[in-house]
């Protein structure tokens, strides 16, 4: 995402005075009439969004905080979405990608992680979209393929139990989770047993 550091007003004198750690001396002080709330709004989100992509709702949570006015803080929010700065669709997709692939979470797991940062169920359908089941187990197989070893000398239903909880603590469906962990064991050598149906998640 391109970052617009160049908006208009004296947003880096915000940003400056912020991170630098020290309490900037006042603009009474020094003979300046006091911030201008919609500056103060940019110069916040500008420095949320230095470096990380950040939800809508994330930024206005933020500006809440700093006691932003809510008017000021729809019209900055909107603007940065104008201009490309917010964009949750994006956000979403890049999400899904980056947290499927580097830490193998289901489509489950990813809805719910999108949700909290207050992203649209729309638009959390549609990052969803990247996904199908096929994609999802055969990122499980991988899973459990790295955790299997770590599990050899117990017995075969306290691994089939560990490995199934991994799973669904990652969002996979219980059903696949035991179907990709029985035959992973199966294939291991491990003859499966009939009375191994459910698993505990701890």
């Amino acid at each position: 995402m391109t970052r617009r550091t160049d908006w208009p007003g004296s947003a880096s004198e915000g940003m400056d005075a912020e991170d630098s750690g020290s309490p900037a001396p006042s603009r009474a002080g020094k003979g300046l009439p006091p911030q201008d709330p919609g500056e103060q709004a940019r110069a916040i989100c500008l420095r949320l969004l230095t470096g990380t992509a950040r939800t809508r709702k994330q930024l206005a949570d933020a500006l809440q905080k700093r006691g932003i006015p809510d008017d000021v803080s729809d019209e900055v929010l909107s603007r940065f979405e104008e201009v490309g700065l917010i964009n949750d669709a994006a956000f979403a997709d890049a999400w899904v990608e980056s947290r499927h692939h580097g830490r193998g979470l289901a489509r489950r797991a990813l809805a719910r992680e999108l949700r909290n940062k207050g992203v649209a169920p729309p638009l959390i359908d549609d990052a969803m979209e990247q996904l199908d089941s096929d994609q999802e187990e055969e990122r499980a197989r991988e899973l459990v393929a790295r955790k299997l070893r770590s599990t050899r000398g117990l017995e075969r239903d306290r691994r089939l139990r560990r490995l199934a909880g991994m799973l669904a603590r990652k969002g996979y469906p219980e059903g696949m989770a035991l179907r990709v962990v029985r035959r992973a064991l199966e294939e291991e050598g491990e003859a499966a047993d009939d009375d191994d149906l459910g698993y505990d998640p701890l």
